[in-house]
């Protein structure tokens, strides 16, 4: 399902809030708990998408360490008018990252008009030469796949190749969506920083990161049975130096929604122990 694996990757490689501090040492990012609310609409669709509109919110809570790992929370609900129907549609995601030993875990529900459609649960480890997968939900599986970054991970990339002036880069991906036995392929490009212009939708709303400087991203995502080369959809942001993303766009082709930073609250943080 296009829509559940974008708005998964969207969340990992976008949406990751980070302390309004100086870059780490060594160009490591640092990654808080926090939780971001996002309204959605529909930003343009093409006649045969038969799309007349679409309205919704993203809420994404982001907890963990290194040390401890990651765990991500989201939900994601949207309205949409297509011909003379109404639907609306529910997809919620649990996942833990443990990126110190390669493990990632997840489960991930979808609802249309309040009825469960899909339900996948399931975990994956990263041994280096191939990353394998355990599903456990809706049915037991094990499948081993090309060598891939889990999403966190992938996202510290985003910010590692932006802050050392990289401007395109590509990684393999897995993040347990659609049916939890597939990786994707992607291609990022990362602009120059620019600061805040009077017309952006969205900046007053990330608080004390307001008037901070952000990159252009746009990251392209491709299925792996690809034939003709083009991305199944691509996802645009404005990304801070500390992770946090606003003014998304997610463009399936054929059409795209917007995404406004409308609320972003930092959490209690957690702290390792010395080593």
């Amino acid at each position: 399902m296009a829509m559940k694996r974008i708005v998964m990757l969207a969340l990992h490689a976008g949406l990751l809030a980070g302390t309004a501090t100086a870059a780490p040492a060594q160009g490591l990012a640092s990654l808080v708990p926090h939780r971001a609310v996002y309204d959605l609409e529909l930003k343009d669709a093409a006649e045969k998408a038969g799309i007349k509109a679409m309205r919704g919110r993203m809420v994404y809570e982001f907890t963990g360490s290194e040390c401890a790992g990651y765990k991500v929370n989201f939900r994601f609900v949207t309205e949409s008018e297509v011909g003379d129907e109404r639907r609306i549609s529910d997809q919620r995601s649990t996942s833990f990252e443990d990126i110190r030993n390669g493990r990632f875990e997840f489960e991930t529900q979808s609802y249309t008009d309040d009825r469960l459609d899909k339900e996948i649960q399931g975990f994956a480890e990263d041994l280096k030469d191939k990353v394998s997968v355990e599903l456990t939900s809706p049915s037991e599986k094990r499948v081993e796949l090309q060598p891939s970054r889990f999403p966190t991970e992938h996202m510290l990339e985003v910010l590692r190749m932006a802050r050392t002036g990289k401007h395109f880069f590509e990684a393999r991906v897995f993040d347990g969506s659609d049916n939890g036995d597939k990786t994707v392929f992607t291609t990022t490009v990362v602009g120059s920083p620019t600061g805040v212009t009077p017309d952006d939708p969205d900046a007053k709303s990330a608080g004390r990161l307001k008037d901070e400087k952000t990159w252009p991203v746009t990251i392209a995502y491709f299925n792996d049975e690809k034939t003709d080369g083009l991305p199944t959809y691509r996802m645009s942001f404005r990304l801070y130096d500390n992770g946090v993303s606003r003014d998304l766009t997610m463009d399936y082709g054929d059409f795209a929604l917007s995404g406004r930073l409308v609320k972003l609250d930092f959490l209690p943080e957690e702290t390792c122990a010395a080593q």
